[in-house]
């Protein structure tokens, strides 16, 4: 995913809650509705998410120093993961809540107009929020369905947006609905019982979102594609032979280290060697172009070695990998 697509879709749905947000609060002041009190605090809620998200995007871009040499990708991860503790306490455990204080203290909704007015409008300008994020997915998205992109994406904005934004449209059913049976039967009981399925539906969104981060918080590796193009770049079949053992990790979503020992000829010369590992950089870099970190280490193929190394529980490098050369 570019950043400027990812920036593009978080500054659409910052605008589109922030208008959002200010109707809604208006539409509660005018008539008293619970399922409007939520919906506010869901788009402050959302509006302060996607503040984090440009904050962690500025972040990044700092760079490298001695004491964190790999950079600051990751600041995107984690801003990332605070979207969900914002969005599961200050979006879903309000709205629920306040749906318990509804349910247990009823009350009439007055002038209807108001939230009813607000929540069309809302589900339309989210509408065009989520539109922006769904035209800005499809660029990188390629074949995946969108359960894979959401579980896979290495840059945390877009399926956070997605889901924010999908969440929020279907909060705003549910607003609309709680909304309109309570002035069809006059029982406010069921403005709450909308206002609790918006703050259980909020916090299932918080923990996927937290889930989807956490596992890129602790380091993924690169995805397939990209694994099958890196190992096609570094053998030419002439001095370099094999992969032995070969390790990748997102150091941010737009930054990538491989690590691979690789097999050269026993005979060859370290001036020979030298040069098959420059020229493999080189074409790891032209085929996987986010592979900024690259270390190949030269070894003399044997098959104990490569048994160890295919173990994803050995290290390169390590004790049990290197008992064998």
């Amino acid at each position: 995913m570019s950043a400027s697509g990812g920036t593009k879709a978080i500054v659409a749905a910052l605008a589109a809650n922030l208008a959002i947000a200010v109707a809604k609060f208006v539409a509660y002041l005018f008539s008293g509705s619970s399922s409007m009190l939520a919906e506010s605090v869901h788009s402050l809620a959302d509006s302060g998410n996607q503040g984090l998200l440009l904050l962690g995007g500025k972040k990044a871009k700092r760079e490298a120093t001695p004491e964190h040499p790999f950079g600051y990708g990751r600041e995107r991860y984690i801003y990332a993961f605070l979207v969900s503790i914002v969005l599961f306490t200050v979006g879903g455990m309000f709205a629920i809540y306040e749906g318990y204080e509804k349910i247990h203290d009823p009350h009439e909704i007055d002038a209807w107009y108001w939230p009813v007015g607000v929540l069309v409008f809302a589900i339309i300008a989210e509408s065009f929020s989520f539109r922006t994020a769904i035209k800005e997915s499809n660029h990188t998205r390629g074949n995946q369905s969108w359960k894979d992109f959401i579980r896979r994406a290495k840059a945390p904005e877009l399926p956070v947006v997605l889901l924010e934004d999908l969440g929020a449209l279907v909060g705003l059913v549910l607003a609309l609905a709680g909304v309109c049976t309570a002035l069809a039967t006059g029982n406010g009981v069921w403005d709450g019982i909308g206002t609790l399925c918006i703050g259980v539906l909020l916090i299932l969104i918080a923990i996927v979102l937290a889930v989807e981060t956490k596992s890129l918080l602790l380091g993924e590796a690169a995805g397939t594609d990209s694994v099958d193009k890196i190992k096609a770049a570094v053998v030419d079949g002439d001095t370099v032979t094999g992969i032995i053992h070969m390790r990748t990790l997102h150091l941010g979503p737009e930054e990538l280290l491989v690590a691979a020992k690789i097999a050269v000829q026993h005979d060859d010369t370290a001036a020979e060697v030298a040069a098959a590992i420059n020229a493999a950089e080189e074409r790891i870099r032209v085929a996987v172009p986010i592979a900024r970190v690259i270390y190949l280490e030269p070894d003399i193929y044997n098959e104990k070695a490569a048994a160890a190394g295919e173990n994803p529980g050995r290290t390169p490098g390590g004790p049990a990998a290197e008992s064998g050369h």
